[in-house]
């Protein structure tokens, strides 16, 4: 063990989550927020979404609304220098081995009073892999508290099914807790001061409701696998051929060998006629869980 504690460790395996606080240095949070307010001032020169920033729908030039960086190991060296380093992957290491593979990464930014909420999903439904050993760790950039969104877990669910994700029979990526026998008194805010870590298992039910405070609330979320977990087809997992694949080797040596696991698995197809976004695929939904931005917010 690097960092974690063997009952941290076994608490992970039994609920699927761990909160990690002062993990990541306040130089680092301070580099961190340079990096954000760069990409603001980019987005209040647009007027849509692109392949680098996701703006809020309510998002005008007079009103400039970022809600997501995309990719910002890819955009940013300072995101890139923090995803390589032990702050990031040795709890990664702790948990699930030290062969790392990276699947995605991504900064939710939820601004004061809108901040857009992200429905109930697992992250599985929407890339399965031969093993569940998946995890994302999420590095909370403001202090979180229960009025300003923060991430939301069901403990001990990723140890049961993988729910279905789909409406109509289009995969809209998240699913109604209370119609999937969850309850909502069981639903844990993982609240904490900035510079706190989340680690989250890959089939927990997570979410987050809108912020409706006076402050941000921004996470950078780093999302990865072990090396021997391999995606199944039809998975949104991206897939250039081998050799890009082994380019996103966090740490460890890759492998041709999947190790499989009997889990249970849902296939995200067919895909809506949307933008690649959590946000985008989830206006397929009938009904949400969470409210959405009041009509003077859309507006705008």
């Amino acid at each position: 063990m690097e960092c974690l504690t063997p009952d941290q460790k076994a608490s992970y395996a039994s609920n699927g989550y761990l909160l990690v606080e002062n993990r990541i240095p306040d130089d680092w949070l301070t580099k961190i927020r340079a990096e954000i307010a760069r990409f603001e001032a980019e987005a209040a020169t647009m007027t849509g979404s692109n392949d680098r920033l996701d703006l809020e729908d309510s998002h005008s030039a007079a009103d400039p609304r970022l809600r997501r960086i995309k990719l910002p190991h890819t955009i940013s060296d300072v995101f890139r220098e923090l995803m390589l380093s032990d702050h990031v992957l040795a709890p990664a290491r702790d948990l699930i081995g030290p062969n790392l593979r990276l699947h995605t990464s991504k900064l939710n930014m939820k601004s004061a009073g809108y901040g857009a909420a992200v429905e109930w999903h697992q992250d599985y439904a929407f890339y399965p892999h031969t093993n569940d050993d998946i995890l994302a760790i999420g590095i909370c950039i403001d202090d979180m508290a229960a009025e300003n969104g923060p991430l939301m877990v069901f403990p001990g669910s990723q140890k049961g099914p993988v729910f279905d994700h789909h409406v109509d029979g289009v995969f809209a990526g998240a699913m109604l807790p209370e119609a999937n026998g969850l309850n909502m008194a069981d639903a844990v805010p993982l609240t904490g001061p900035a510079g706190s870590i989340s680690i989250h298992h890959g089939r927990i039910v997570h979410g987050s409701a809108l912020n409706r405070s006076d402050r941000p609330r921004r996470i950078l979320f780093y999302e990865m696998m072990a090396a021997d977990a391999f995606p199944i087809m039809g998975s949104m997992t991206r897939w250039d051929g081998i050799e890009d694949y082994n380019d996103r080797m966090l740490c460890g040596e890759p492998t041709l060998q999947p190790r499989l696991k009997d889990i249970p698995i849902r296939i995200p197809q067919p895909q809506p006629n949307v933008a690649i976004s959590i946000y985008e695929i989830q206006k397929g939904l009938k009904t949400r869980a969470f409210d959405t931005i009041p009509a003077k917010e859309t507006s705008q």
